[in-house]
């Protein structure tokens, strides 16, 4: 069974920076897509980023595209998402979430971490 570990949430001035991590065991994520997701208070999930395990292929949604990076770290099994240049909008619960590259549905998702960007 997978399990995955965010970490790295916190609170930060706008314009700050801020890095998360989501270690994964329990299976090797080859084959799989990694993806951060987040959910501000009286709003909907929306997904992040993504990066697909084997390749390592990136995609951002337009508001956060230039502003954080996600990667990836075989050794540890981890992936991180870097956020840059953050903004109060980008105040949430970040989650990470797994699923096999074939499939458009996540199946595996971590626990969430608190990001909170101050005006």
């Amino acid at each position: 069974q997978l399990q995955l570990v965010e970490s790295g949430g916190g609170l930060v001035q706008a314009g700050g920076s801020l890095r998360l991590s989501c270690a994964a065991s329990g299976r090797t994520l080859s084959s799989c897509a990694v993806g951060w997701f987040r959910q501000a208070p009286g709003k909907e999930r929306e997904f992040v980023a993504h990066i697909r395990w084997t390749d390592g292929s990136t995609y951002y949604t337009d508001s956060v595209r230039g502003r954080f990076t996600i990667s990836r770290d075989y050794a540890k099994n981890t992936v991180y998402l870097q956020m840059n240049s953050l903004k109060p909008e980008d105040t949430a619960v970040y989650y990470c979430a797994v699923r096999p590259v074939v499939r458009a549905t996540y199946e595996y998702w971590g626990q969430g971490t608190q990001v909170t960007v101050s005006s």
